[in-house]
């Protein structure tokens, strides 16, 4: 049986999880449209965490199972020097064997079914498109 990797990070690391609680609690209106469809398994009975710490980065969601991240970017990220932090910590979690998806926060809020359906192929690649009974209407 394969060992799964525990992507917290070591001893140096530790100091982050002050911050994911803080993120946590000052959520952008796409990350709590996203969470309220995410948590508790209800997108394919996949299991999600929010503001999950990977190595010295937090992630805003992330699947353990999957090896999935989902980053949801508003205007802070538009900045060359957050953009350059952006590409290196992209380049971690990929380097870690992890997928990345990344949406706007408009785009969350204006095309939540798009954004549904991208992760869901993300979670399974055979799936064609968003299961009938998961609705971006239905939380």
């Amino acid at each position: 049986m394969k060992k799964r990797r525990h992507y917290r990070g070591g001893f140096q690391f530790s100091g982050q999880k002050t911050l994911a609680r803080e993120l946590r609690k000052n959520q952008t209106a796409a990350e709590r449209l996203l969470w309220r469809l995410l948590r508790n398994r209800r997108l394919l009975g996949f299991k999600f965490r929010r503001q999950h710490q990977i190595g010295e980065y937090i992630a805003d969601f992330y699947c353990c199972d999957a090896s999935l991240v989902i980053e949801c970017d508003g205007a802070v990220h538009e900045s060359n020097a957050r953009w350059h932090h952006d590409q290196e910590r992209d380049a971690y979690m990929i380097s870690q064997g992890l997928t990345l998806l990344r949406f706007s926060n408009e785009r969350v809020l204006s095309d939540t079914a798009n954004v549904l359906n991208e992760i869901c192929r993300s979670l399974n690649p055979r799936q064609k498109a968003l299961p009938r009974d998961i609705s971006p209407n239905a939380v």
